[in-house]
This record gives C-alpha cells, sequence and structure tokens, in this order.
C-alpha cells in the first residue's frame, strides 16, 4: 500500500513539472494554474525545510 501511495505521490510531482515548463512555453489556462499550485507547494516546502534546520543550530 505504501508503495502505491509514493507512486502517486512522485506521478503528481512529475505531473507538477510537466506543467510549470509548459506553462513557460505558453500552455493552456489549467496548466498555468497547475504550475503556479506546483511552485507555491514548492515554497512552502522549501520554508519549512528552512524553519526546520534553523531550530537544529546550536551555539
Amino acid at each position: 500500500m505504501t508503495i502505491v501511495v509514493l507512486l502517486g505521490v512522485l506521478l503528481l510531482v512529475i505531473a507538477g513539472c510537466v506543467c510549470v515548463v509548459w506553462a513557460a512555453r505558453g500552455g493552456p489556462r489549467w496548466v498555468r494554474v497547475v504550475a503556479t499550485a506546483t511552485i507555491a507547494a514548492g515554497e512552502l516546502v522549501s520554508r519549512s525545510d528552512k524553519r526546520r534546520h534553523q531550530g537544529d543550530v546550536q551555539e
């Protein structure tokens, strides 16, 4: 079951990346919406990762 979930997440990530590239080349509106959502999700993950690593730093 875990493999199926991970494969589903992988397919969503790949589809999001394809939409980002397609939107950069002037794709239809729905592609631009998916690309915007993909970029926003990437920003959220990046910010949460930075916050988590800031807590690890000890002086």
